[in-house]
């Protein structure tokens, strides 16, 4: 008896280490399980910002995103590359509502003035969006209010002058209704502030020392409760009840989890209540210091625990250095802190219109004062994930026993989009991965992989750019794949 419990833990050891380090420890064993959901998907997102801080048109017309510098032709072009069949498919859309729509207290508003190009790029987007079958869904953010509501009576002014609270919230309340009744575009959530929890960029006095610096205002948390409450109140007397609040955006979830916005609401019965989305930006930092910022998932997860029903978006984040690192630093924002969907930072750019030079300056494209534009790394890159993870998918389980190789899962989830899954290799050499697929019927996935190698040095050249690679059999319920340096590559359930 003795002898036949040690053959039989003997067979258990040797299946479970056969699991853990495939192919006599030659390979990465990774695992993907579809039958296994963690969390509802949104989506993958897409920013076009236009006006980020200039005080005045007349002396800096600001136009960001560099629309206003390609024809008719590149334009399209780009909107097929982000929205289209054969592009980013993305579902998600942020927009900005900068501090320049009325220039004085009472004065009528004027949201087309500094909005022209960003709108451009919604509507026609939507429309290609739509064309194909799909849908957006828009998230619009207060980037600043009006320099009259603050009490230093300047742009970018640090506190909200008290006597104007109801005439921030209407600011943002008529902003909506424009886009909704007068572009048509389907807003769903209206975002308080843009890294409003970081009272150290202004000086003592509550103004701006860096010309740089984004339309902004301090939101302490008591500020962001209060407008929890207030604004689902005036977004119905203007028959916007459609609309749903967000707390803002705090610079990463970290600060989101421990600067005190988390426990504000919690204390507050009807700012939970009333709160219909969890927003932050999702930047990373691994380095304590003032700039820390990790994945961390704590204060979602508390949120959620008094409201299970609620979804998490990180409304903006790094390209980085455009390469495997930057979906290493999403895998973290979907697997760590747990989110439902993705939008980075502005996803089209044209340096010489940010003040100083932008301290987030990878990108999706670049446009040249010369009127041409660029496809960067950043697309490619993130075209590998954006494609995978449509909208109303599930994120699936997903694991890898080596901290340089982050893969990431998406379940189908009833909706006609393939399993698809992601692996992502950081080491700087090419590295064999063993995949253990399971709870999908498919016994083929195609894969399709961008490259940049970590020796070139070149963050704007991609050695591979979205490549079709063939399809992969699963074999014995495991797919055999050597993923080269600085690779991502996406595979999809291909037949059955």
């Amino acid at each position: 008896m003795r002898y036949l419990v040690t053959i039989i833990m003997y067979s258990i050891l040797g299946a479970s280490a056969g699991f853990s380090q495939t192919l006599d420890f030659t390979a990465v064993s990774a695992e993907v399980d579809f039958s296994r959901t963690l969390q509802e998907w949104d989506g993958f997102g897409f920013n076009y910002v236009e006006t980020a801080h200039t005080p005045d048109m007349d002396e800096f017309a600001q136009e960001y995103g560099g629309f206003s510098l390609l024809d008719e032709q590149e334009k399209k072009a780009i909107i097929g590359m982000v929205f289209g069949e054969d592009g980013l498919r993305v579902g998600l859309v942020k927009m900005f509502l900068d501090a320049l729509h009325q220039t004085e207290p009472g004065e009528p508003f004027d949201h087309a003035y500094t909005t022209e190009n960003m709108r451009y790029f919604v509507r026609e987007g939507l429309k290609t969006t739509r064309a194909r079958g799909g849908d957006l869904q828009i998230i619009t953010t207060m980037y600043g209010p009006p320099g009259f509501t603050t009490m230093q009576k300047v742009h970018r002014g640090r506190d909200l002058d008290p006597a104007y609270r109801d005439a921030v919230a209407d600011y943002m309340v008529d902003w909506v209704r424009f886009l909704r009744e007068e572009e048509h575009l389907p807003v769903k959530y209206l975002s308080l502030h843009n890294e409003g929890e970081d009272w150290r960029r202004w000086n003592q006095q509550g103004y701006t020392e860096h010309a740089g610096h984004d339309y902004n205002l301090f939101w302490p948390p008591e500020q962001v409760t209060d407008f929890l409450k207030l604004m689902p109140v005036k977004l119905k007397a203007a028959g916007l009840e459609e609309v749903g609040i967000t707390p803002g955006e705090t610079t990463n979830w970290y600060r989101f989890s421990t600067w005190g916005y988390v426990e504000a609401i919690l204390q507050d019965p009807e700012a939970l209540l009333q709160l219909d989305l969890i927003t932050s930006h999702g930047f990373y930092s691994g380095s304590y210091g003032r700039w820390f910022g990790e994945h961390k998932g704590a204060g979602i997860d508390r949120l959620r625990a008094a409201r299970p029903d609620l979804h998490a978006w990180v409304t903006s984040t790094s390209w980085s250095n455009m390469d495997a690192f930057n979906i290493k630093e999403m895998h973290g924002n979907i697997y760590t802190a747990r989110v439902n969907g993705i939008i980075p930072w502005a996803g089209i750019q044209r340096p010489p219109h940010w003040v100083g030079g932008d301290p987030n300056p990878g990108s999706a494209f670049t446009v040249g004062e010369d009127g041409n534009y660029k496809v960067r790394p950043g697309y490619y890159f993130y075209k590998q994930i954006t494609r995978a993870g449509q909208p109303g998918m599930a994120v699936a389980q997903a694991s890898a026993m080596d901290s340089e190789i982050a893969v990431i899962a998406f379940s189908s989830n009833g909706t006609p989009n393939p399993h698809a899954f992601i692996v992502t290799n950081i080491k700087k050499e090419g590295q064999k991965v063993a995949v253990t697929v399971k709870g999908a019927v498919a016994t083929v996935f195609e894969a399709y992989r961008t490259t940049q190698s970590p020796e070139d040095g070149d963050v704007d050249h991609v050695d591979e750019a979205y490549v079709p690679l063939g399809k992969f059999p699963v074999i014995k319920g495991m797919i055999i794949y050597t993923a080269p340096a600085g690779s991502v590559t996406t595979f999809f359930a291909a037949e059955h």
